[in-house]
């Protein structure tokens, strides 16, 4: 074998190893205008199939179990973390849109949970809820009269909402609604807790995180370009 083949296979080595590798990181494109970060996927050749997200009409979507789907509003991948859409009220009654599935309920065994930044509002609720301790408040002076008030006048003849926050195994992976608890509820980032009831209310939301993916094999830094936090750009 001339020099010359050798030298040439040896390239076409060389290339198809930083192929291979790079691929391992390949960010998905834009969904619309909304930037996919990796390790988020939006189809099978780019992200990591773990971390699947959908993008449908330029919109991105987070699926949930039970077929329920819910709007990514923001994603801060600084943070790993993702912003989703809570369900509206089914019209005209005080009755969650996603009730047939029980409300938001994660896969505990894919890399997304929900992070403790969240207040939730549980409106529609039976007696049952009176038996439940703290951290959960269903009190006459509670957060959640003045945003039916404000916002939910079909809730307005149940005299019985909740209110509280994320964090903690029992909240990680789900906010459910059922018949015998609540029938309903708002969730909201990082909700002023001395919000007067005068004063409008933010965009209600979901804040979930990612688990950082497995570190791939990075022959050079230019492999993990799109791997914020990655040790092979150290």
């Amino acid at each position: 074998m001339s020099k010359g083949v050798l030298k040439i296979l040896i390239l076409t080595l060389i290339l198809l190893t930083h192929k291979t590798s790079a691929s391992a990181v390949a960010r998905c494109s834009n969904c619309g205008r909304t930037p996919v970060p990796y390790p988020l996927s939006t189809a099978p050749n780019c992200g990591d199939q773990s971390y699947k997200i959908r993008c449908t009409g330029g919109t991105l979507w987070f699926d949930a179990m039970n077929g329920s789907s819910y709007t990514i509003t923001s994603i801060i991948p600084l943070t790993q973390r993702i912003v989703i859409r809570p369900a509206s009220l089914a019209r005209d009654a005080c009755i969650a849109s996603d009730m047939r599935t029980q409300g938001i309920q994660l896969d505990d065994n894919l890399p997304f949970n929900i992070t403790s930044s969240n207040t939730i509002l549980l409106l529609n609720c039976s007696d049952a809820m009176l038996s439940l301790q703290a951290p959960i408040n269903c009190s006459s002076n509670c957060v959640c009269h003045s945003y039916i008030k404000a916002n939910a006048p079909a809730c307005m003849s149940s005299s019985l909402c909740c209110m509280f926050r994320t964090g903690g195994s029992q909240t990680s992976y789900d906010v459910r609604v059922q018949g015998g608890g609540c029938a309903a509820y708002q969730s909201f980032v990082n909700l002023d807790s001395k919000l007067a009831p005068e004063k409008k209310w933010p965009e209600p939301g979901l804040e979930l995180e990612w688990e950082l993916p497995q570190e791939p094999v990075c022959k050079v830094p230019v492999d993990c370009k799109d791997l914020l936090h990655s040790n092979c750009l150290a």
